[in-house]
């Protein structure tokens, strides 16, 4: 019976016909039996499970069943393992082969290679090389070219150097490997050597040696060198094929030479390479880059299966060319087709969201994106925290803080760092510092991301500190360090300081100011009353002031009433900006607050030739999971029968007080009464008042409005927080405003 039994084993296990499930009734035989011994039997198994990737079955029959695992054993299991790029395994099995006794052979050691290179791991290399020399198989060529390209993925080329040095016989994707390695770390001279080393030895550079030198130029950013490359390739009468064309076509698209893109589009066109998907992303991206949306939009319509790649690089293209809404139009399209989107298409759709002002529909996307089973990544959440920034909506940023951390994307330094701006943008500026502070290795852009936070609060002495602590920690500041610091100077009014700074910058560390710190050293002077020395250091720079320059020293002059110099800068104003509204209001502005009515008459007749209207002023306010959105004057809120009575209640509390509104605020020939109207339709109040309506006692208020904050309104606020015990934060154009307890942490200086 026993002979029976073993031979309908051995029958099951050596058919070509048996299945998986004969196998399984095989090994329950066998278990039965206690055949493990037997080597021929033991085989077969091993073979059947490693053919149908049962790799669980294969480990545990190897490790914990036969007694004595042969050579032949191992070798089947893993590379049963590397086939189905299972390359964790693979190391793991092969480092037990000692302790089994065992030594790798010619048949295993490729395995354990490929699967080094695969992890980039180059420790668990030097031992699979030290295995291949011990016992002669390193003297194998092709044995010895897939231990250079380890060495090579494993960025050690010196290492890949030595070995390719020692080989006795080098062909040409040895060669290529060499070549390939060293131009994609920008090492561009060393490459060429190696090319012309490689033909002075007789061996002829083949399509594969031009393409890794070109992939690698250009991967390097040597955009340059990868174009002339191209050109010398076909000179020599080299065909480029698909990779050759998707190499070259990014570095046309970071020259952004549209013309020489459109010769290689011909060239693609004429030889058939439509087809490659990789070809067709690198069109649709380089049209992008050199807004040549005709072009990319008739690439994608020529395209007969579009994949995710080509969509990703049409979205981004649509995105950059400022087709935002056509850029959703076709996402939605295909998503409602069922395409499957992966993680890259919808984090660009984010994030072209956000860089438009698409906040709230940028967290519509998040929403979504989770909905449909695709999980954000490190790149998605840094691109989402700005939307949540932007409109103040801390309870969305709070969550995806908790998302972060959650997924153990917290330490990735892009992430804390937008968390760090957006809980500054938020008001919470504590929060910014505790993320800073549980950074593991905060770099430059996380020190002024919390420099930018302190400053945008007005808190001059803990930017002014967080720029020595950063020096200290060996970092150099570059020019948004300096920004940070002179914009916290000039929103306190340290003159000297301010200076010295700006003097420090190319003194110092050999950067030369730039337009922003002009404007913020224009700002500093003008803030304290020192227009004429602002007006001096303009005509005094270097290059040509821009409107921001102008910008500053005109909203200066509104405050301090000077007309002379407000009229220069609006004259400068028109020429750089004719239809912004802004520069119109401001010197209309200027004469309003002089009773000069007829030019403000004449400001309001010019802006109506030129159909131009006045910005209108929004404010935000984040209430439970909602952003609410406020215009000044407009009724159509649901509730704004409740606000306008609670701020009529508000407003008799105030003149009780002794606070009566500033009307001269109100730059309009009215009355005083519409005046006090007017003022009562400001968004800011609007949206506090909403605020105070829907939120319980106690309960701190976060508002951000699109325009800066007057000055009857700031003088609301304050007596608000008082009255109803609140902390209010008020994020304008220019700075946050702390509000508690009636006083504001501006201190009145805005």
């Amino acid at each position: 019976m026993f002979n029976g039994m073993y031979n309908i084993i051995s029958q099951c296990l050596s058919s070509s016909t048996s299945t998986l499930s004969h196998a399984r009734q095989a090994h329950a035989h066998i278990l039965k039996l206690n055949l493990y011994g037997d080597t021929y039997i033991t085989s077969r198994l091993l073979s059947h499970y490693a053919n149908n990737f049962c790799l669980s079955q294969v480990t545990n029959l190897v490790l914990h069943f036969f007694p004595n695992p042969t050579l032949p054993s191992f070798t089947t299991v893993i590379n049963a393992f590397a086939r189905s790029h299972q390359y964790d395994a693979v190391l793991r099995l092969f480092s037990l082969l000692g302790h089994k006794g065992l030594a790798p052979d010619g048949f295993l050691l490729p395995s354990a290679i490929k699967a080094c290179t695969a992890l980039q791991a180059l420790k668990p290399g030097l031992q699979v090389h030290g295995y291949a020399f011990a016992s002669g198989h390193a003297l194998d060529s092709i044995l010895a070219s897939s231990l250079v390209h380890m060495y090579l993925k494993c960025d050690s080329v010196g290492d890949a150097q030595r070995l390719f040095d020692e080989m006795p016989e080098r062909d040409v994707v040895v060669w290529s490997s060499m070549i390939a390695g060293y131009s994609r770390r920008g090492m561009v001279e060393r490459a060429k050597e190696m090319f012309n080393e490689m033909r002075s030895e007789g061996v002829e550079p083949n399509l594969v040696s031009w393409n890794g030198m070109l992939g690698g130029f250009s991967n390097a950013g040597w955009h340059v060198e990868a174009v002339e490359l191209f050109k010398t390739m076909m000179g020599e009468g080299f065909l480029p094929d698909g990779s050759t064309v998707s190499c070259v076509l990014p570095a046309l698209g970071q020259l952004e030479d549209g013309v020489a893109a459109k010769q290689v589009h011909g060239y693609v066109v004429k030889e058939g390479l439509g087809l490659d998907r990789f070809v067709v992303s690198a069109l649709l991206d380089i049209y992008g880059k050199c807004g040549c949306t005709q072009e990319m939009l008739r690439v994608f319509d020529e395209v007969d299966q579009r994949e995710v790649g080509s969509l990703n690089a049409f979205l981004n293209g649509l995105s950059r060319n400022g087709l935002i809404d056509t850029a959703l139009e076709v996402f939605r399209k295909f998503l409602d087709e069922g395409v499957e989107l992966n993680v890259v298409t919808w984090t660009s759709m984010i994030s072209s969201c956000v860089q438009d002002g698409k906040d709230m529909e940028a967290l519509e996307l998040f929403r979504e994106m989770q909905a449909h089973g695709v999980e954000p990544n490190a790149v998605t959440i840094p691109s989402l925290i700005p939307a949540c920034g932007n409109i103040s909506a801390l309870r969305h940023g709070k969550q995806i803080h908790c998302y972060s951390l959650r997924k153990g994307i917290f330490d990735d330094v892009y992430v804390g760092s937008a968390l760090i701006d957006m809980y500054a943008k938020c008001g919470r500026i504590q929060l910014s510092r505790l993320c800073f502070d549980k950074m593991l290795d905060p770099n430059l852009v996380s020190w002024n991301a919390i420099m930018k936070g302190y400053a945008m609060h007005g808190k001059a002495k803990e930017t002014i500190e967080m720029f020595r602590m950063m020096q200290e920690s060996d970092l150099e500041p570059d020019e948004i360090s300096y920004t940070c610091v002179l914009y916290a100077c000039a929103q306190n009014g340290l003159t000297e300081e301010g200076w010295q700074y700006f003097n420090s910058m190319s003194k110092e560390h050999g950067i030369e100011p730039k337009t922003e710190h002009y404007a913020c050293m224009v700002t500093l002077l003008s803030r304290v009353g020192k227009l004429e020395e602002a007006y001096s250091l303009i005509k005094e720079m270097p290059f040509e002031p821009d409107a921001c320059i102008w910008g500053a020293l005109l909203s200066s002059c509104r405050v301090h009433h000077n007309l002379s110099l407000g009229e220069t800068a609006a004259e400068k104003l028109f020429l750089l900006e004719p239809d912004n509204p802004g520069n119109y209001i401001l010197l209309s502005n200027i004469y309003a607050s002089k009773g000069m009515w007829d030019e403000v008459d004449r400001i309001r007749d010019v802006m109506k030739s030129k159909g131009l209207r006045k910005n209108p002023g929004y404010s935000w306010i984040e209430i439970g999971n909602k952003v609410h959105t406020l215009l000044a004057g407009d009724k159509s809120h649901p509730q704004m029968q409740e606000i306008l009575a609670k701020l009529e209640k508000l407003s008799v509390e105030m003149k009780k007080c002794g606070h009566l509104p500033k009307t001269g605020f109100v730059l309009q020939d009215v009355e005083e009464q519409e005046k006090e109207q007017i003022l009562c339709g400001h968004s800011e109040k609007l949206a506090v008042v909403l605020g105070l309506l829907n939120t319980s006692p106690g309960q701190p208020l976060q508002v951000i409005k699109n325009l800066r904050i007057c000055g009857d309104c700031h003088a609301a606020i304050k007596f608000i927080s008082s009255l109803e015990g609140r902390e209010i934060f008020v994020r304008d154009t220019n700075r946050f405003h702390h509000f508690k307890d009636g006083v504001c942490s501006c201190g009145d200086h805005w």
